[in-house]
């Protein structure tokens, strides 16, 4: 899936904004206490300047040091200093807090969503572009209630209790120095109306780095045998390449919009201060420390603009990171769900497909008008050229898919009646790539599935033929399992894999090219295994191998979505159509290998 640069308008940025901003709500009197200690630290600051102010003004000036006065301003001046401090890192604390516990529920959100999403939309979405919202995009989003929103809030309280000293000690003066708060404005809004862009870049550069690292990472062994390194290091450099422009071109934009416009701001607003106590020298007597806590004003009322200026790029970047994850939250393309208020349940396990036709893009059709009929203890087997839609016919009976045309009933009940639950504890799939996680043996077996002892985990494991080499791992049945079962040949995975699905003793069992991946000897364990394991149950079978399904009661020749040939082994080979043609080219191919 290619990534698009989606550039936010400023409504579209409010929503999201206000969609951030209410997952506070929940930490609501956390957040009230922070903001009322931040305003006893702003308050704390904003004294100390008139302080001094009087300290200059009414004792130093005309040298008069009375010692309690002086003791006792000394103090409150200290005083004031300690309570800023201590405010500041507790509020620092609890925002930390807060925010380290939205950007969990965010993360935890996203993730419960994802796993709801159907197949069809993980067929176009690379697992990399998905780990970078869930990671990156949301800690640039814990970055706004960490950096962005305390300091924004911090040094608005700043501003407007600088205004109101700075009234309180020369109110025309201070009539003068508001007119910078439009321009300020005025820069905020072109900022942020030029970065976002540059950051929705950045971000989806992000997601197509994480996506090629995950793709090289678990196709390593294709690309260092079909020398692919090089190419896939010029690829790699090329989208970095892609990366650092659009960071380039959104530090530039920093550059030019945030301190330095700040900065000759802050020195238009000294030079009209002091040439207003320069004209007011020649008129008479001025006030030194008024003058003082005018300067000092100034650079306090400054200094929280650049630190908003800067903190306006994360900002940017939270927003925009915000925006790839809500519209990943909202995906609504869900797997199929159950319909209607019944509950049937599974018992005989009886499949019947009647008519199906079945499109992934909604334009051409992988499956034209499938019907056959499964009964309990029967074995189906489906065979067919790539491209035939055999795995198209499990993905629609393990309800992967919504069905659109024909019906699917299990037991005379429709597939769409069965609860989630119903349906994934009595249909077992074993596929041709098995999949270990990482944790033990046990472990891989139950994958978390409650009331299985260590007796049920042994006994299926004796049922396929996996205890033999458990035993001999060190740990046995604790033994552990490195990510995807790398440290495991395949058959030993699949092994696993049997274990793992006749651990539920399921009705209905489906095997998607189960013996594929092993050698031969193994592949004789694992057929006596599915012997066994397909008594009194229905069973679904796609096989590669036509001798691994010469026993089955029904063979469905597939061929571009449509069912060709049905019948047994014998009855095929007799009518010499196109399952005899493909019985003759393996046999061929395995007296030549």
């Amino acid at each position: 899936m290619k990534h698009t640069d989606e550039v936010l308008t400023g409504k579209e940025q409010r929503v999201i904004f206000k969609r951030l901003l209410s997952y506070a709500k929940v930490h609501y009197k956390k957040l009230i206490l922070a903001f009322l200690i931040m305003f006893i630290a702003a308050g704390a600051e904003l004294l100390q300047p008139i302080l001094i102010a009087r300290f200059i003004d009414d004792y130093l000036t005309p040298q008069v040091f009375p010692t309690d006065p002086l003791v006792m301003l000394a103090s409150l001046y200290v005083g004031l200093l300690i309570v800023a401090v201590i405010s500041q890192y507790v509020q620092s604390l609890l925002f930390q807090k807060i925010a380290l516990r939205i950007v969990q529920a965010l993360r935890v959100d996203v993730f419960k969503n994802v796993q709801k999403l159907g197949l069809s939309f993980f067929d176009r979405m690379p697992g990399g572009g998905l780990v970078s919202r869930i990671t990156n995009d949301t800690e640039s989003i814990k970055e706004l209630y960490v950096s962005v929103l305390a300091v924004f809030v911090q040094n608005g309280i700043f501003m407007i209790g600088t205004f109101v000293a700075m009234f309180y000690l020369n109110a025309t003066l201070a009539l003068y120095c508001l007119i910078f708060l439009p321009l300020l404005l005025l820069v905020i809004r072109l900022y942020r109306k030029i970065s976002s862009r540059f950051y929705e870049r950045v971000s989806a550069k992000v997601s197509e780095i994480n996506a090629k690292m995950s793709e090289s990472v678990q196709g390593m062994a294709i690309i260092q045998v079909f020398r692919q390194e090089k190419r896939m290091r010029k690829e790699f450099g090329q989208t970095n390449e892609e990366h650092y422009q659009a960071g380039m071109r959104a530090m530039k934009a920093d550059a030019l919009l945030l301190r330095p416009i700040v900065d000759i701001l802050s020195l238009i607003a000294i030079s009209i201060v002091l040439l207003y106590f320069g004209f007011q020298s020649f008129i008479g007597p001025i006030e030194l420390g008024v003058l003082y806590a005018f300067v000092n004003y100034l650079d306090r009322f400054f200094e929280p603009v650049n630190q908003i200026m800067q903190r306006l790029s994360l900002f940017q970047q939270a927003i925009v990171s915000a925006g790839r994850v809500f519209r990943l939250m909202d995906q609504r393309e869900y797997a199929p769900e159950q319909k209607g208020e019944d509950a049937p349940k599974i018992e005989a396990g009886g499949i019947e497909f009647n008519n199906v036709t079945f499109s992934y893009d909604g334009k051409t059709d992988v499956l034209r008008n499938i019907s056959f009929t499964a009964e309990k203890g029967q074995t189906i087997a489906l065979v067919g050229h790539t491209g035939s839609g055999k795995s198209s016919i499990i993905n629609l009976l393990m309800r992967f898919y919504p069905l659109i045309n024909g019906t699917i009933t299990i037991d005379g009940k429709p597939l769409q009646a069965f609860s989630e639950e119903e349906l994934r504890a009595n249909v077992g799939l074993v596929l041709q790539d098995s999949f270990l996680y990482s944790g033990t043996v046990a472990s891989n077996v139950t994958l978390g599935r409650e009331g299985f002892t260590d007796e049920d985990i042994r006994a299926a494991c004796e049922f396929v033929g996996a205890d033999r080499f458990i035993e001999k791992l060190a740990g046995g049945y604790h033994a552990p399992v490195t990510e995807r079962g790398a440290t495991f040949s395949s058959g030993e995975k699949q092994l696993l894999s049997f274990a793992r699905t006749m651990l539920a003793d399921p009705a209905i069992l489906v095997l998607d090219e189960a013996t594929a991946n092993v050698d031969t000897e193994t592949e004789e364990a694992i057929q006596a295994a599915l012997n066994k394991m397909q008594q009194n149950r229905t069973t679904i079978a796609i096989a590669h191998r036509l001798s691994t399904i010469k026993h089955a009661d029904v063979i469905l020749v597939l061929h571009q979505g449509e069912i060709v040939e049905q019948g047994s082994h014998e009855q095929l080979l007799k009518e010499e159509g196109l399952y005899h043609k493909m019985y003759l080219l393996q046999a061929r191919e395995q007296l030549t290998a």
